[in-house]
């Protein structure tokens, strides 16, 4: 079991994604920082979206999460900005 964090500082805000990993699989996914995002539920169901994948799945999840959530207003930040993120936390950086 390991603990994964990773931050992006984007343009106007910090994106921070932490995990645990079990088995190769993502557990107590927490998507923080300082960032807007509407509706603001969206990184809760993000976290819940991410939870139980596979580490390596992790960035595909992502991308068709945002994909069928059009109604999401991020000012300052995007879909890219979250990837950073994800993939700094996977790797450890």
């Amino acid at each position: 079991m390991g603990h994964h964090v990773g931050e992006h500082k984007a343009k106007k805000g910090l994106i921070r994604i932490e995990f645990d990993e079990e088995d190769g699989v993502a557990e107590h996914v927490r998507i923080t920082g300082d960032f807007f995002i509407h509706p603001e539920e969206t990184v809760h169901e993000l976290e819940e979206a991410l939870e139980g994948h596979r580490v390596e799945e992790l960035e595909a999840v992502m991308d068709e999460f945002f994909s069928m959530r059009l109604d999401v207003e991020m000012p300052f930040v995007n879909v890219e900005d979250f990837k950073i993120a994800l993939k700094k936390a996977v790797k450890g950086d």
